[in-house]
């Protein structure tokens, strides 16, 4: 790719490109949605490292978060699968063509229910994809009810209580094989665009499991991933369909120090940063930080294991240097020759 000469006072990216061609069209997510955030510092990341959009194939299931492609990248390829098959999609497109970029964007219904399978064979395959869950821990979609990895206690507006464990998206991504696992909040923008930097620079599954509070339905008291829903008025709002506008939460904290975000409902939200000495090579000690966090409390986040020496699956099926899709018939398809002999050594 040739590099262009900007125009006076804009800026340029190491090939050439304005950010520009990095968004996407306008969100029609709720304002204050932790998702938007979200999709900024992928703009963010893709630009200041350079990849060309053409290159990325962005994918996502079914949810609030599976909107989000739509957001950012405009000029890359996309594909918006059924729900929770995402997985599947990506894998194929990276057997097609493992040259390309690919990012996958879901959400905490979407991998941790009926996509768990589909996410279970993704991180044991080490698939290249960067995997992100936006995770708010209920159905936005379909009007708030607890998803898999919503907190033990948290309370709906109803006043259903969660009686159940939640799922705990980095500790299985660990178990299971993929080789870059991290966690983050939407509002972290300095940690998150480290994070998504580092996943760039990487081959393999890097699973990302982004906190993304949820403005409409997620705002009750006692959630520990929420926003307030919050009124100007003393009149209670009877129409579900009401949104307020919130501005985003934003944040910045030091390595090894804990803060607690204040939600506008007055929920709290406990968030622990690691350490600048952590080792995120050793898979006990991440499993261990995990869960130690969680009987804190707390959220452990940055990165949390990495093995960067680890074969991808591409890499383990010994495909060849040039795409899949791009060979010719005579090349993937046997000949009369071939099938045979095949079929002599057979007798």
């Amino acid at each position: 790719m040739s590099i262009t000469t900007p125009e006076p006072g804009k800026k340029i990216n190491r090939i050439g490109l304005e950010v520009q061609p990095y968004r996407g069209g306008k969100t029609t997510l709720c304002a204050g949605c932790g998702h938007n955030a979200i999709s900024e510092r992928i703009i963010d990341a893709f630009f200041e490292m350079g990849v060309d959009p053409k290159r990325v194939i962005k994918l996502s299931g079914i949810g609030c978060s599976s909107k989000s492609p739509a957001y950012f990248l405009g000029g890359a390829h996309g594909f918006n699968s059924v729900h929770g098959r995402m997985p599947s999609v990506a894998t194929g497109a990276m057997l097609a063509n493992k040259q390309l970029v690919a990012i996958g964007v879901s959400g905490d219904g979407d991998t941790g229910a009926i996509g768990i399978g589909q996410f279970v064979h993704l991180m044991r395959r080490n698939v290249p994809v960067i995997y992100i869950i936006e995770d708010n821990g209920c159905y936005g979609l379909t009007k708030g009810q607890f998803s898999p990895t919503a907190d033990l206690g948290s309370v709906l507006k109803n006043g259903v209580v969660n009686d159940l464990p939640p799922i705990d998206t980095c500790s299985l991504a660990i178990e299971l094989g993929a080789s870059f696992v991290a966690r983050s909040f939407s509002g972290d923008k300095k940690q998150l665009l480290s994070i998504l930097k580092a996943a760039l620079s990487h081959r393999g599954t890097c699973m990302i499991d982004v906190i993304s509070p949820c403005v409409t339905f997620n705002d009750h008291e006692g959630s520990t991933k929420s926003y307030a829903y919050v009124k100007d008025h003393e009149e209670p709002v009877g129409d579900i369909s009401f949104v307020p506008f919130f501005e985003d939460i934003s944040i910045d904290y030091e390595p090894g120090t804990a803060t607690e975000v204040r939600m506008h409902d007055g929920s709290r939200l406990f968030l622990k940063k690691v350490a600048a000495d952590y080792d995120p090579t050793d898979k006990s000690t991440a499993l261990k930080l995990i869960r130690d966090s969680g009987l804190r409390g707390e959220f452990a986040t940055g990165m949390l294991y990495i093995e960067p020496a680890k074969h991808d699956f591409t890499t383990l099926l010994n495909l060849v240097d040039e795409p899949l899709a791009t060979l010719p018939l005579e090349r993937v398809r046997p000949g009369r020759d071939v099938l045979d002999a095949i079929m002599e050594s057979l007798k």
